[in-house]
Parts: structure tokens; sequence; C-alpha cells
């Protein structure tokens, strides 16, 4: 009897660990507050989201960008921001939207709600400092979150965007490959994640114009998430 108990713990054990693994990683739902992974319309748009950084790239994806006439958002990293404020305010004068993916990149898994504000709170003014206008979208380092994180958003009516496409997440494609992905999996109000910074991000970066000119082929044209977001 004791046996039986004692498996049936551990199964319960087992399925609530599983649950919680569940919850922390979903792309499409968090216990409060809104979450957009995409926005449904019939309108052939969508949203370029860039992840991380700045750093001595960003001159080069901006140059890439402005000669394709796209504005994107930016996630960006606050203590990247404290060491390059230029960098910041040079995605906004080039039109882009930044939004928060917290100060130091940490998991926001199993955190307080002081820690969330310490995470939030110094980069949303980092990201103010360089002019952004308008609210400021949150993503998730990696997209976990789980109690504290989207409690904290909720109560001050933030938005956590998370994506439907990411070509590059966790491996190392060619450029040809995720261009080839994203417009493989792009649909209308799509929101796709790119990691085109440090120097793991090459491949990313030599796909950004190959993404943008397939995308426009296909007959998308590109938004912000603000503008994205105003779809809905």
């Amino acid at each position: 009897m004791k046996r039986k108990l004692w498996v049936a713990v551990a199964a319960l054990v087992l399925v609530a660990a599983w649950g919680c693994y569940e919850l922390v990683n979903a792309r499409t739902f968090q216990l409060a507050g809104k979450l957009v992974d995409r926005v449904e319309t019939a309108e052939k748009v969508v949203a370029l989201t860039f992840d991380d950084g700045p750093d001595e790239h960003t001159r080069e994806i901006i140059d890439v960008l402005a000669k394709e006439r796209v504005r994107a958002t930016f996630f960006v990293v606050g203590s990247e921001l404290r060491a390059r404020p230029g960098h910041a305010a040079a995605l906004v004068r080039a039109g882009h939207q930044l939004g928060n993916h917290t100060f130091t990149h940490r998991r926001m898994v199993f955190v307080s709600g002081s820690t969330v504000a310490e995470e939030v709170e110094p980069t949303d003014a980092l990201i103010r400092a360089a002019g952004q206008r308008g609210d400021i979208p949150f993503r998730p380092p990696t997209g976990k979150k789980l109690l504290a994180l989207p409690l904290y958003l909720a109560e001050r009516e933030r938005v956590t965007v998370m994506w439907d496409v990411e070509p590059d997440s966790g491996r190392t494609p060619t450029a040809e490959r995720i261009v080839a992905e994203v417009r493989e999996q792009v649909r209308p109000g799509s929101i796709v994640l790119l990691h085109p910074w440090y120097e793991s991000g090459a491949r990313t970066r030599e796909a950004i114009g190959g993404v943008v000119s397939g995308l426009r082929a296909d007959g998308y044209r590109f938004v912000t998430v603000a503008e994205l977001l105003r779809q809905e």
C-alpha cells in the first residue's frame, strides 16, 4: 500500500513539474495580463523583431533596414543600452521601435516582484532616454515566464510580446535557410524573432536583406509591433 502511495505521489509531482515546464515555455499563454504571439488579420503585414543587443553591429543593421525601407522592433537589453547609449538613440532616430528585454537577460522564472522591477524599470528608463515614445512592449528572455513577471506586467497594462516564427533560435542555420524558413512559416500578422547581434548573429545579419525581399515578393509589408497591435 505504501509503495502504491509513493508511486502516486511521484506521478503527481512529475505531472506538476511537466505542467510548470509547459507554462514557463508557453508561447501563446501566460497566467495574467495580455500576451501576443501573432495578430489575427487578413492583411499581409508582418513585424520583424530583433532580440538582445545593441552592440558594435548596430550601424550595419540600421543600414540594411534603411536600404530596404523597413522599420522593425528591437527588444534590447538594459546593460547593453547603458554601455552604448548612442546606439539606442540611433535606432530610434532611424524610425525603429524599442522594446524591453530586461536589464541583464536573466530568465524571469521563480523570481520576486522586486527582481522583476529591478530588471524592467531601469531598462524602461534607458529606452525613454533614447527618445522612445509611446508604449514599451516587453519580451521575456528566451520567452520564459511564470507568475511574478506576468503579474507585474498585468498591473501596469503592459503587453508581453512573443512570436510565431523563429528561424535562428538555439542553432546557427545558413542565411539561406533562415530566409527559406521565414517565407515558409510567416502568415498575415506574424511576429518574426531574429537574433542579429554578437558574432553568433553573423548569419542572421546576412539574412536580413533576403528575408525582406522574399517577404515583399510574397506580398507582405513591414510594420513595428506597435503598428501590428493596432491591427487587432
